[in-house]
C-alpha cells in the first residue's frame, strides 16, 4: 500500500486525477493529501467560517471524485478546475447561510428609549421612519449592500462573496446607497 502511494506521489494532477476516476483508492488519498491546503484555504478565504470551509472542501473532494472522469484538461488545469469547484460550492454554502438584513424599524426598538427625553424619542421615531422610506426608495441592490454593511457588520469583500459579485461591485454600491442616503436624509432634515 506504501509503495502505491509513494509511486502516485510522482504522478502529474492529471494522471492522479485519472487513476481516481478508475477507481484508484490510494490515488484519492494522495490527491487530498496535495490539495487539502489550498482547497480548504478557500473555502475559509469566501466563507470567513473555520467549520464551514471544512464542510465546503469535503464537498468540493466529493464532487471531485464524482466527476473526475469528466475533467477536460484542455479546460482547466486540474488546480484551477478544483478551486473552481470549492469557490462555487463555498459561495452556495453562504447563499444558503445569507443573513437577512434587518429592519430599520427593528433597529429603532434596540435603541435605548429610556434615556431620552421624550421630545428627543420623537424625533428619533421621525429620523427612523425617514429612514425606512428612504431605504425603501433605494434599488434592492444598494439598499442589501447598505444594510450588510451597516446593520450586518459586513465587509464590502463579505458581501461582494454574500451576492456572489466582485468586492468592488460591492462596494460601488454601498458608496452610492450610503451617498443617496445622506443625501435624502438631509433634505429632509431641511423641511
Amino acid at each position: 500500500m506504501m509503495r502505491d502511494s509513494g509511486r502516485l506521489d510522482r504522478l502529474s494532477d492529471d494522471a492522479l486525477l485519472a487513476a481516481i476516476a478508475l477507481g484508484e483508492q490510494v490515488a484519492a488519498a494522495v490527491f487530498v493529501r496535495r490539495f487539502q491546503r489550498r482547497v480548504y484555504g478557500m473555502a475559509l478565504t469566501v466563507t470567513t467560517d473555520p467549520g464551514l470551509a471544512e464542510d465546503v472542501a469535503q464537498s468540493a473532494f466529493e464532487r471531485v471524485w464524482r466527476h473526475a472522469a469528466s475533467y477536460d484538461a484542455r479546460r482547466a488545469s486540474v488546480s484551477t478546475w478544483v478551486l473552481t469547484i470549492t469557490r462555487n460550492l463555498a459561495i452556495d454554502a453562504i447563499r444558503v447561510r445569507r443573513p437577512q438584513p434587518i429592519d430599520p424599524a427593528v433597529v429603532g426598538d434596540i435603541v435605548p428609549t429610556d434615556v431620552l427625553g421624550p421630545a428627543d424619542a420623537a424625533v428619533n421615531a421621525d429620523d427612523l421612519r425617514r429612514l425606512r422610506v428612504e431605504l425603501d426608495a433605494l434599488p434592492v441592490e444598494q439598499r442589501r449592500a447598505v444594510l450588510l454593511a451597516t446593520i450586518g457588520g459586513r465587509t464590502t469583500t463579505e458581501i461582494g462573496a454574500i451576492e456572489g459579485i466582485p468586492a468592488s461591485t460591492a462596494k460601488t454600491r454601498l458608496r452610492i446607497g450610503l451617498r443617496r442616503l445622506r443625501a435624502a436624509m438631509a433634505t429632509g432634515a431641511e423641511r
